[in-house]
């Protein structure tokens, strides 16, 4: 979700941070219209796939931005240490960390991980476009449970077909806003 709200997006993703490949599936409410998308993106290989499932077509275009990995960047800040959740009782909260700085593009950013396994809990980032946008992750698991999800389907083109499209940023990619 935005902080100018004209943007909400609910999604699914599996994510590999050693081969660089995320796939998305998402719900986009944009300017008052609703879509879904299927995007798979393999930065390794700089290409993008738009999966559409229910008719079996797909569109592979050149990706060209870097890969970000999900985590804490390295000269980041430690803000605080506190517990979602109920600290009183053993058990019934989860303690976590949140850091600030700035990723690869310069923009700030704000992360709330677990303490221990540094796993997401929630993601904000100051963009220019739409000011502070904010990520809010649950249902994680560890490992990805169905790798065959990070290749493209049988039906997408081949090696050397691509389309003559420049995709702008990420988020331009993820939020349909080409």
């Amino acid at each position: 979700m935005t902080q100018t709200e004209e943007l909400f997006v609910y999604a699914k993703f599996l994510y590999d941070a050693l081969g660089e490949r995320i796939r998305v599936f998402e719900i986009v409410t944009l300017d008052n219209k609703t879509v879904t998308q299927d995007i798979l993106l393999h930065y390794r290989e700089q290409v993008m796939y738009e999966i559409h499932d229910h008719n079996r077509t797909c569109k592979k275009s050149p990706l060209k931005v870097d890969f970000v990995p999900l985590g804490v960047p390295g000269d980041a800040t430690l803000l605080a240490q506190s517990v979602l959740g109920d600290s009183s009782r053993p058990g019934e909260g989860l303690l976590v960390n949140s850091w600030k700085g700035k990723i690869p593009t310069g923009e700030r950013m704000m992360i709330t991980v677990t303490a221990f396994g540094c796993v997401p809990i929630s993601f904000s980032q100051q963009t220019k476009e739409y000011g502070w946008l904010l990520t809010s992750y649950f249902d994680n698991v560890i490992g990805i449970t169905d790798p065959e999800l990070l290749n493209p389907p049988s039906y997408c083109p081949k090696d050397g077909t691509m389309t003559d499209e420049k995709p702008a940023d990420l988020l331009r990619l993820l939020f349909g806003k080409n």
